[in-house]
């Protein structure tokens, strides 16, 4: 659990100290996530985003347990 942590702390970390050119990155603004602005409203629902963060999310856990594991 001590290693667990560290790692996710480093990650974190590290996604911080990248925050300038991350930002950059479409997630958020990709084809299909919902944004609808009208006269006093706003609603922005990133469905795509979701999606492709979490395929994208399911590997590096699955990796890094398997590691701890060993």
């Amino acid at each position: 659990m001590r290693q667990l942590l560290i790692v996710l702390g480093a990650v974190l970390l590290a996604a911080g100290l990248a925050w300038p050119w991350l930002r950059r990155l479409p997630l958020g603004r990709l084809p299909g996530d919902v944004h609808v602005v009208r006269e006093g409203f706003s609603f922005h629902f990133p469905i795509v985003t979701c999606i492709v963060v979490s395929i994208a999310s399911l590997y590096p856990p699955s990796l890094l347990i398997w590691w701890f594991r060993r």
